[in-house]
């Protein structure tokens, strides 16, 4: 029988004989009394044993202490977990209620198992187009691939948009179990309804309804987002005011002026940016002769003065008073005033075209300058301005802004003379899908141009063509070259392709572009008949 008597909570303590527990010959297993508490083991162990005493053991470095110090704090603690555990009473479990019906069909079986094998690694950074064209079609995922999928959204924030839809009532239901999956009940659920997804749906089902309104009868977006205005979440008014953009008038303008009061700055960021594209516009107008008198032309150049305070009028039209590290309180004034004020007034201003404007010499004050034009260019949607400003740094906003056959024929040469640097693929690597003719040319030559001096550079180029090339273009490409990253670019473009069927469900020379052309075939596509 035991020589080791029975843990009582009146007696208090937990003994032990020697050399039994601890498996250490000779140890004496720790003398754990009740009053020895959680928080006196952990600050022993925040402090160090050497330089605090494990509470109720014996001295640091004793003559009669078998193991070191730390060993018996931590068997103390696991003492202490054990029988904090035992001591737990059992509690009658309450059943979860049943998560929703589901209403959406699933994707097909050859679409999931390819999600899997893009979930397990295999072309990773496919994810986003799978996601985008299987919420596009109203699909869902299969509940096993829900976990997986929402743990990544909470990693990643850009695809969470399309998790709404794909992961049905199930994953609203899993968001609701799980705080880190809550990000989803604010994501689009792509329902129907427009009153109700109003009144009812989640954030993004109610910005996704007042933009689709605003697209069909702006006015009206207006007036329905005016009249609960004042109950409307800070973050809601905030992007709810730049949904406006859309069809944006000087209708607007009365409602955009009154936002430039908001409490919350973003809302009246969004609102400033907004009025910015109006040159008839009361912040217009105020911008314009403040513009006016911090820049001048000299001769043949530009001479800046900036702004010597940021006083309260010029905080409520957009300029944030306090510079982000590293800039200057005056030249981060002189940039925003620049980038809100209207590029129509420049012309009238100098006498001079964008592009002469663009090429002056401004002194010290250049880079503020510049990148206040392009801020406005950005913002007011300026083609001729960004053609200007390109000419001097090739930045993908100022692509955008430009029509697709135009940005590809810049891009394409700027990949031409330029070598393969950070900013390079960072100019690629916000240029969406599907890159125009000339710009594929040009990525597949560079490729071949450095694949031997610098294959780092030529795997990276690789990875994007494969990403942004026409899918249906991939025997072409396999045609051009024994290259191994032109055939990493081949199978990544097979994979997109093969996918893309399986999601859609129909041949892709049988499919139709957004544009109503039908997409090229495999003798065809964006490399043109001389290419294959």
């Amino acid at each position: 029988m035991s020589d080791v008597p029975e843990r009582s909570a009146r007696a208090g303590g937990v003994r032990a004989r020697k050399d039994q527990g601890s498996g250490v010959p000779g140890h004496t297993m720790p003398d754990l009394t009740w009053t020895t508490s959680w928080e006196d083991l952990v600050s022993a162990a925040l402090v160090g044993t050497d330089r605090r005493p494990v509470p109720g053991g014996r001295p640091p470095g004793g003559a009669d202490t078998p193991v070191a110090p730390p060993v018996e704090l931590l068997e103390q603690a696991a003492v202490q977990v054990i029988r904090a555990r035992a001591g737990q009473r059992p509690q009658r479990g309450r059943p979860l209620p049943p998560a929703p019906q589901e209403i959406r069909p699933l994707v097909g079986r050859a679409a999931a198992v390819r999600l899997e094998r893009i979930l397990a690694g295999e072309q990773g950074r496919l994810l986003p187009e799978w996601l985008e064209i299987a919420a596009e079609r109203g699909a869902r995922v299969p509940a096993r691939l829900i976990p997986k999928l929402l743990d990544l959204g909470a990693r990643d924030q850009s695809i969470r948009v399309h998790l709404g839809v794909l992961t049905g009532t199930r994953g609203r239901w899993l968001a609701g179990l799980n705080s880190a999956w809550s990000y989803l009940r604010d994501e689009p659920t792509g329902g129907a309804g427009a009153a109700e997804m109003w009144e009812f749906g989640t954030s993004g089902d109610r910005r996704a309804h007042l933009a689709a309104l605003r697209a069909r009868d702006p006015e009206a977006a207006r007036e329905l987002l005016a009249v609960g205005w004042d109950k409307e979440t800070p973050e809601d008014r905030a992007v709810f005011t730049r949904i406006l953009a859309d069809g944006l008038t000087m209708a607007d303008e009365p409602f955009l002026e009154a936002a430039l009061d908001d409490r919350r700055r973003e809302v009246r960021q969004a609102a400033a940016d907004l009025l910015t594209r109006l040159p008839e516009s009361r912040l217009g107008t105020r911008m314009t002769e403040r513009a006016g008198r911090l820049l001048v032309r000299d001769g043949d150049r530009l001479q800046a003065r900036p702004p010597k305070a940021c006083d309260s009028r010029m905080e409520r039209d957009g300029v944030r008073a306090r510079p982000p590290a590293g800039s200057g309180q005056r030249g981060w004034w002189l940039q925003q005033v620049v980038a809100h004020t209207p590029l129509t007034f420049w012309p009238e201003h100098f006498g001079l075209s964008p592009a002469e404007i663009t090429a002056m010499e401004v002194g010290d004050w250049a880079r503020e300058v510049r990148m206040g034009w392009t801020r406005a260019a950005i913002l007011q949607r300026d083609a001729v301005w960004a053609r200007a400003l390109v000419e001097v740094e090739p930045l993908t906003d100022l692509l955008a802004i430009l029509p697709p056959a135009e940005q590809s024929r810049i891009a394409a040469e700027y990949v031409r003379r330029h070598p393969v640097d950070g900013q390079m693929i960072m100019m690629l690597g916000g240029i969406p899908r599907p890159w125009g003719m000339p710009l594929a040319r040009a990525v597949l030559d560079k490729i071949a141009g450095v694949a031997t001096a610098q294959p780092w550079n030529a795997g990276e180029l690789a990875r994007l063509a494969g990403e942004r090339f026409d899918a249906s273009a991939h025997g072409q490409v396999a045609r051009l070259s024994d290259l191994p990253e032109v055939h990493e670019v081949t199978a990544t473009l097979r994979f997109r392709h093969e996918m893309a069927r399986e999601l859609l469900g129909d041949a892709p020379e049988k499919r139709r572009t957004d544009d109503g052309h039908g997409t090229a075939g495999e003798t065809g596509g964006p490399l043109g008949e001389e290419d294959k």
